[in-house]
């Protein structure tokens, strides 16, 4: 059995998830904790749960999803795990993040590239990669057939979508790639997104104001 929980993150509440089976073996996705307590706040919650943390992965690459990626390469040795179209905002994330007023370490790049209609591995379970550019242009979302969810990112909301006046944003394109790519999946699946509350694609398809007509 795959599982998900999600926890907010810095001053943007940024949703952290942790991906887990029943080996132990646990993924993050997005890591966003900024602060020392932060840290130890995650720290704890690994710990409490008697995961094994196996890898980190990121759904894009905009400042805010980043603040953790650096602490889980020191602490936890995870390598850095992105679409390789995200590589300019990793490298911009030190300047980015001065103007909201963060500490950002340059991060040397990713590690590993993720590609479209790729798989991730949990445990025994896999995570399916899903390109839905539009909020950036390497932004992937990651579905579990067998656990009933799609992690989004910034990608889809509950009742709205991602901005699209960052770099690399495209609203034609965001629409596009949801309605192609999202909306496509079972109405059941549950959708977790990168900010606010949890949805599912069936609620989207039917009232989220941007995806009508």
């Amino acid at each position: 059995m795959i599982r998900i929980e999600t926890f907010a993150f810095n001053a943007f509440q940024v949703n952290t998830h942790l991906v887990w089976d029943d080996s132990g073996e646990c993924l993050v996705v997005d890591p966003a904790f900024y602060s020392a307590d932060e840290q130890e706040r995650f720290d704890s919650l690994i710990a409490e749960r008697g995961l094994t943390l196996s890898g980190q992965i990121n759904t894009h690459c905009h400042v805010d999803h980043l603040l953790g990626v650096a602490y889980l390469r020191s602490h936890y040795g995870c390598k850095f795990r992105a679409h390789r179209l995200e590589a300019r905002l990793v490298e911009n994330a030190p300047l980015l993040g001065e103007i909201f007023g963060w500490d950002v370490e340059p991060l040397s790049g990713i590690d590993e590239f993720l590609e479209e209609n790729g798989t991730v591995a949990v445990g025994t379970h896999l995570l399916h990669s899903i390109h839905v550019p539009g909020h950036s242009e390497g932004s992937l979302a990651f579905y579990s057939p067998d656990g009933g969810f799609v992690i989004t990112g910034d990608a889809l909301f509950r009742g709205s979508i991602g901005r699209t006046d960052l770099p690399g944003g495209d609203y034609d394109t965001l629409i596009g790639s949801i309605r192609s790519n999202l909306l496509t999946l079972p109405p059941e699946t549950l959708v977790f997104p990168g900010h606010g509350p949890s949805t599912s694609i069936g609620e989207e398809a039917a009232g989220n104001p941007f995806l009508r007509g």
